[in-house]
């Protein structure tokens, strides 16, 4: 009789370590706009037979709300991968250790500046900061072309940003902060709050407002700006400060990294090597978002500026994350009855 309980508690407990080694899952926090980055994840649950648990973020608060999740679930993590839509919370998690190392082997055509050096995260898909213009309100003539333009009182209380606590936004404000130095940085968010800049939810929220002439122009991503021209909507696409005195346009990466410690390492290196794959990159330079690749080996056409054709802001993101809490803090407080 004792034999036979112990055979059967060694039977459970093989059952029970063979259920946890084989599970079909890996679950990813991606603040990626689900109508981006959903279909692709249901693509790969479909492929390789792992479901994607995915859990985004909120348009309103993009990239850091996943991001505080994680380290407040540091103890006992609970997402395997994080697709970020922006880097600098990403490295945000890699100064607190919370990144696993994984080299992908598909990430090796791509450009080393959009790889971290430790194999702690992987850059793709990129974006641009741009100012979307209401072509109706503003003529050829005088459409906006740079950063500092937000701040002409030409157009106080027309102009808008997202929230610049959130998502591309906070990072943009960020590398400002690394790139003008910060009493600089600073005057110029002041110059924007005192001319009247209006805050907006979201990079969406922004595009939409343009679009229908609520403002004559705000900052916001390519993704966003290019659905609403592609949709036939009065607006232009600026990329700001392309002269050689000037910063140069941001380019914002998306970006993988597996969490250190996470329930399923092994499915959750299947995934990132299925994201990075050129076949990824291209669908969504293809997609509404026509995000920008950053493999070499992808052939597909951007539908919107690239690094390759206009200036790029030679921002240093490691400089950048480093202004992540003096940015944040300053802004939080400049902008704190702001809508």
């Amino acid at each position: 009789m004792r034999l036979c309980f112990t055979i059967i508690c060694l039977i459970a407990i093989a059952g029970c370590t063979s259920s946890a080694g084989d599970s079909k899952e890996v679950v990813v926090y991606t603040s990626l706009d689900s109508v981006f980055s959903e279909a692709i994840l249901d693509e790969f649950t479909s492929t390789s037979g792992i479901t994607a648990l995915a859990k985004f973020d909120t348009e309103s608060t993009k990239s850091v709300g996943l991001t505080q999740a994680i380290i407040a679930e540091r103890a006992a993590p609970r997402c395997d991968v994080f697709w970020n839509n922006e880097i600098l919370n990403t490295l945000r998690l890699e100064e607190q250790g919370l990144l696993d190392v994984y080299r992908s082997p598909a990430a090796e055509s791509f450009p080393e500046m959009w790889r971290s050096p430790n194999g702690t995260w992987h850059g793709f898909a990129a974006r641009a900061r741009v100012l979307i213009v209401n072509t109706d309100l503003v003529p050829k003539a005088e459409r906006p072309t740079s950063y500092r333009d937000l701040a002409d009182p030409k157009w106080k209380g027309r102009v808008g940003i997202a929230k610049p606590l959130f998502g591309t936004t906070a990072t943009h404000a960020a590398c400002l902060f690394a790139l003008l130095g910060e009493d600089e940085a600073k005057q110029y968010f002041r110059d924007l709050k005192a001319n009247g800049v209006q805050i907006m939810a979201g990079n969406k929220h922004v595009a939409q407002a343009v679009a229908a002439g609520q403002l004559a122009f705000g900052f916001t991503d390519t993704d966003d700006a290019i659905g609403e021209l592609e949709a036939g909507q009065p607006v232009a696409i600026v990329y700001p400060d392309r002269e050689p005195d000037q910063l140069g346009t941001l380019f914002i990466p998306n970006t993988l990294a597996i969490i250190k410690n996470c329930p399923h390492p092994e499915n959750a290196r299947k995934l990132v090597d299925y994201l990075l794959a050129p076949e990824i990159e291209a669908k969504l330079a293809q997609s509404d978002s026509a995000q920008i690749p950053l493999n070499p080996a992808v052939t597909t056409k951007p539908r919107v500026e690239t690094p390759n054709t206009v200036k790029a802001m030679p921002v240093n993101f490691a400089a950048a994350v480093k202004q992540w809490d003096n940015a944040a803090t300053f802004i939080r407080d400049e902008f704190a009855t702001a809508e």
